[in-house]
């Protein structure tokens, strides 16, 4: 499975669902949306290639 490009996460970055937070002063709650993000990236499978090297460590 192929790294994706810098592009593709910048757009994926942009994507993010914000929830329907509070504002406080019009500013987005920065918790919930970095816990978004924190979860996405979880989520996501580890590329063949990083297992890959990770095991040659052994």
């Amino acid at each position: 499975m192929p790294g994706k490009t810098d592009q593709e996460i910048e757009a994926g970055a942009a994507q993010v669902n914000r929830p329907a937070a509070a504002t406080v002063g019009g500013d987005l709650d920065t918790g919930a949306v970095l816990r978004s993000v924190y979860q996405k990236m979880v989520e996501e499978a580890v590329p063949d290639e990083m297992l890959d090297l990770l095991g040659r460590l052994d």
